[in-house]
């Protein structure tokens, strides 16, 4: 029987300066299938999606959309074609209620020119009703959770009548019970003949909710076949292209004696008379849920939000930083949560952002030396395997893996004693998660300190030392890794 395609995606290519993105790329998406997108940072999944949404135009190659070629030049175009995306940053307007969000572009009017609000209202319901979600649509998007800010814009998508639904890492920021409704809501997409291409680094969604995945590296289409025709290791060397070690390779570090110790801090009702100890050399945990207060925890320790009270002790030294620049002084760091907005400034380069928090090292009578910096930042975007087509690429053209090996390159040229890592491989490939631990084995064996703050299990245990679990701002226990596990640690989450 021959297959009923939606979509066919034919030669496509594209480029951007010093960087060919999409090469010759062509697969065909089977309609009303969930169908995955896989793929190491940097193996072309954004750009193509940006493709298929009207964000970029190819070089060369085509789009058939229901048998029929199409081009298009923006976002709006795309969706009245029927292909709407779901960004993993999440847009839409945060003052706007949940309705208005969903009718943005796309008013109901009664005749030509009244907006019919009360019609917007009711339809906004009936499709939360359908879905079977506990949505407010006259609440403001600003008010409701990320999990629910996702499902309103997958509302938004239904209200254009999009045949096709992109989602972009849609997992990223949800908890394992959020997960699950969006499943629930994917699932029923499906049903009603809405076709998904379901991008994930996760590849245990990959095999929980899809039926067919196309897998991309170095911008070229590998293959593409039915999730149940492949295993799991199967789908990482062909992301890789090369055999994986240990997901989790975890070396032993140079542990010593305390280098930090917290005694009951606490911070309005984000904080509340948390005490612990970490030692040099060690990966110590940091596991909850969202909304635990781990990155507030972090925040606190390192000046950048104020505490109310309590005591920090670094060295055996009592410390008080006024800002992050103190702490920083004193041999702290911070890879944020949100490597875009807090770890990098996009628009400048490589180099730039390597040597940025730490100038004295290149600055020579009152004048930065290029000669130096270049020195620098070839020897540690080289220790991170940094792939850049130079170090004066601006940041914003490399993949997520790279930017986030770019943000530790930064602190490691700023010789961070002790490092936060709020959510170190979020939104990054295997590949590349490999590398970063590696990168952390070699951080505590040359002595430094690592605190991984992270929502994957496996991840915290696999890595870690010890693990200290939160829960509402408060500390509800600690493990050492040898006695972890995965229940033990979600008892003491919930």
């Amino acid at each position: 029987m021959e297959k009923d395609y939606i979509l066919k995606v034919k030669g496509i290519t594209k480029e951007f300066p010093g960087v060919r993105a999409l090469d010759d790329v062509s697969f065909n998406i089977e309609r009303g299938t969930i169908h995955a997108l896989i793929g190491e940072n940097g193996a072309g999944k954004s750009t193509l999606i940006k493709i298929l949404g009207g964000i970029y135009h190819p070089n060369s190659g085509k789009i058939e959309l229901n048998g029929e070629e199409r081009e298009f030049h923006s976002p709006f175009e795309a969706r009245k074609g029927g292909i709407s995306l779901v960004h993993q940053e999440i847009k839409l307007s945060d003052p706007l209620t949940v309705a208005e969000n969903m009718f943005l572009g796309n008013l109901m009017l009664k005749g030509k020119q009244v907006v019919d609000w009360k019609g917007m209202r009711r339809r906004a319901q009936e499709i939360v009703d359908d879905l079977g979600m506990d949505i407010d649509v006259n609440a403001t998007v600003e008010s409701l959770t990320v999990a629910k800010q996702q499902v309103v814009a997958i509302m938004q998508a239904i209200n254009n009548n999009s045949k096709i639904l992109v989602m972009d890492e849609p997992s990223a920021v949800l908890t394992d019970r959020e997960l699950e409704s969006m499943f629930r809501i994917v699932r029923q997409l499906r049903e009603q003949g809405i076709t998904i291409i379901y991008i994930s680094h996760r590849l245990d969604e990959v095999f929980q909710l899809c039926d067919n995945v196309s897998v991309l590296r170095d911008g070229r289409h590998i293959n593409t076949l039915p999730v149940a025709d492949v295993t799991k290791t199967e789908l990482i060397n062909m992301m890789v292209g090369r055999e994986m070690g240990l997901e989790y390779p975890k070396e032993v570090g140079n542990i010593g004696e305390t280098i930090l110790e917290v005694k009951n801090l606490n911070r309005g009702k984000y904080l509340k008379d948390i005490s612990f100890k970490v030692r040099s050399g060690e990966v110590f945990g940091i596991s909850g849920l969202v909304g635990a207060g781990r990155t507030e925890l972090a925040r606190a320790i390192l000046g950048i939000d104020r505490i109310d009270s309590g005591e920090i002790y670094v060295r055996g030294k009592k410390v008080h930083y006024h800002t992050f620049a103190q702490a920083i002084d004193d041999g702290l760091g911070l890879i944020p949560e949100d490597r875009k907005l807090q770890g990098l400034v996009q628009m400048m380069s490589v180099k730039k952002n390597t040597t940025l928090v730490n100038l004295d090292r290149v600055i020579r009578r009152g004048v930065i030396k290029n000669t130096l910096e270049d020195e620098f930042s070839n020897e540690y975007t080289k220790k991170l395997n940094v792939v850049a087509p130079s170090m004066e690429t601006e940041v914003q053209y490399l993949s997520g893996g790279n930017q986030q090996k770019v943000v530790i390159a930064k602190w490691l040229f700023q010789e961070a004693e002790i490092l936060f890592l709020d959510e170190p491989t979020r939104g990054i490939d295997v590949g590349a998660k490999t590398e970063i631990y590696r990168l952390i084995n070699q951080m505590v064996k040359e002595g430094r300190t690592v605190i991984m703050i992270s929502s994957e299990m496996p991840e915290i245990l696999g890595m870690c030392d010890r693990i200290m679990v939160m829960h509402e701002g408060r500390k509800m226990g600690e493990l050492d890794v040898a006695d972890a596990t995965q229940e033990k640690i979600m008892a003491l989450c919930v």
